[in-house]
């Protein structure tokens, strides 16, 4: 195990990682716990465990990280892994590659649902991928430099702009050889709706990826929730967007009939 030449540790550094059998920190469960922790020394320990999540694993979750229902069968469930976890846990800051939006919103509701509290105060978040997207920029003039091999100096001008999106967009074609119909290319980038509101779920269903149905159902919402959906309509949503959520709320009004 590497030890880090760099970080400059005053106390423990527990860098984690978890699967689980989706995204959502509400209805999805952990189904395995990987946490090293660096001492201010530089040794290291590490705590691996699979967990029982009391439900089945989806089997799109089992094509990430290849664990399956039988390989967690005699695992202990969270609740019984929670206070040797939350000890491991306690004394350090942490890190990861995208543990703010994942990794710590399942582990507080992990704990919450053990009966534990999994304090965030007082130590340090250090998230690999804010740091990656902070350094390494995704705008147009590094698009330009990645793709074309060239600094266009006439950058942030509109018509330059748009010059070189166009470059850039028909070398990525080339590169990845990816469809040259604007159709096809279209569907294959677009995975719900143009603007992300909605995204495919585990097995394919329509979720949202906004709000405090954030990973729920678009099916579901409808079904329970419908004036949440009233609301989302009265938002500045793009068309196809909100042709979806008028699609949900006629289905469950067809329903009830």
């Amino acid at each position: 195990m590497m030890r880090p030449q760099h970080l400059i540790l005053t106390r423990p550094l527990c860098v984690i990682d978890l699967e689980s059998t989706g995204t959502h920190s509400r209805d999805d469960r952990i189904v395995e716990i990987a946490a090293i922790t660096v001492n201010t020394d530089y040794t290291t320990s590490s705590f691996v465990r699979r967990v029982n999540p009391k439900c089945p694993i989806p089997s799109s979750a089992t094509a990430v990280h290849g664990i399956r229902d039988c390989d967690v069968i005699g695992a202990p469930t969270f609740s019984q892994l929670a206070p040797e976890l939350l000890a491991v846990l306690n004394p350090c800051d942490l890190a990861g590659f995208g543990i703010a939006n994942f990794d710590i919103p399942m582990l507080v509701a992990e704990f919450n649902r053990a009966g534990l509290v999994f304090p965030l105060s007082g130590r340090a978040v250090l998230d690999s991928l804010t740091i990656f997207r902070r350094m390494e920029p995704r705008d147009l003039s590094a698009a330009v430099r990645h793709y074309l091999g060239e600094d266009r100096h006439d950058a942030h001008t509109a018509i330059a702009d748009a010059g070189n999106a166009l470059a850039v967009l028909d070398a990525q074609v080339a590169r990845y050889g990816l469809p040259g119909s604007p159709e096809k290319l279209h569907a294959e980038l677009v995975e719900v709706d143009i603007g992300g509101a909605f995204r495919r779920g585990l097995e394919g269903e329509v979720v949202f990826a906004f709000g405090k149905y954030r990973g729920r159902p678009l099916a579901r919402v409808a079904a329970e929730e419908p004036d949440y959906l009233k609301w989302v309509l009265r938002q500045p949503f793009l068309d196809d967007a909100l042709a979806l959520v008028r699609a949900a709320l006629a289905i469950r009004s067809a329903s009830l009939r």
